[in-house]
């Protein structure tokens, strides 16, 4: 089975947006039975309606899609763990999403951001961050790796790895999640060499394949990430990144 777990949908028809849809065809076209989706750009206009829009795909196509929500600190702390826990307890998603890079703040702030990530940890549910070097400072590694300690019990997903861009932040990422065992990457939009080195040092567990659709093609992904696992990695180990890690971190049979 084939899990994708970086997919973005959207109701805004402008742009790079994609509908429920659009990504369904995608998927087919690329064999992926199931996708881990959350809203897509703007980031800060339309999160409420964003996020209701994801919750009725996932109504919708229960069997196909995983939700995941969203939340944004820059527009009130309150206002945001009330976006978590609309997330959480009224959709049911996974858990929650926090992008400093998109929203501009840094992850590990303690009057914005650690608020609402103490919010979503009281759920047991699992914690996202964008991790790149689109926002070097605002979603460095390091950050990632001071709030996993702080809250070990909560899994947290590190999206990116330390890519979208180059030269990325892998090495570190990997160190950090050598150090937090809560920490699991997810390798969309970083070189495939940083996601084979996290494989190699972490083990097969840890990383989970994400296309990072629609700012890639899924089909294409999909295709990168067989070249690459096959010959490195056990049919078993292939099968746990492609989809059993994500299946497994949310409670779900593979």
């Amino acid at each position: 089975m084939i899990v994708d777990a970086d997919c973005h949908i959207s109701p805004l028809k402008e742009g790079a947006n994609i509908s429920t849809d659009e990504l369904l065809r995608r998927m087919d076209r690329a064999g992926v039975d199931k996708a881990l989706v959350w809203l897509t750009p703007p980031y800060r206009r339309e999160i409420d309606e964003s996020n209701a829009y994801v919750s009725q795909a996932v109504r919708a196509h229960p069997d196909r899609l995983l939700g995941f929500g969203w939340a944004d600190p820059r527009l009130g702390v309150q206002k945001a763990r009330e976006m978590a826990r609309r997330c959480i307890h009224q959709y049911g998603f996974h858990g929650v999403k926090l992008n400093g890079a998109q929203n501009d703040y840094f992850l590990d702030d303690p009057k914005l951001s650690l608020p609402l990530i103490e919010e979503i940890a009281r759920t047991g549910k699992l914690l996202a961050f964008h991790c790149g070097v689109d926002a070097y400072e605002r979603t460095h590694p390091f950050r990632i790796a001071k709030i996993a300690r702080q809250f070990p019990d909560t899994r947290i997903l590190c999206v990116h790895m330390g890519g979208v861009g180059f030269p990325d932040m892998s090495k570190a990422v990997i160190e950090m999640a050598q150090e937090c065992p809560n920490l699991h990457l997810v390798g969309s939009m970083v070189l495939h060499t940083s996601v084979l080195d996290a494989i190699k040092t972490l083990g097969a567990a840890r990383v989970c394949f994400g296309s990072d659709t629609p700012f890639a093609l899924m089909h294409v992904c999909v295709a990168e990430y067989h070249a690459l696992l096959d010959g490195e990695l056990t049919p078993q180990e292939k099968a746990q990144v492609m989809g059993g890690n994500l299946l497994r971190l949310l409670g779900l049979p593979a």
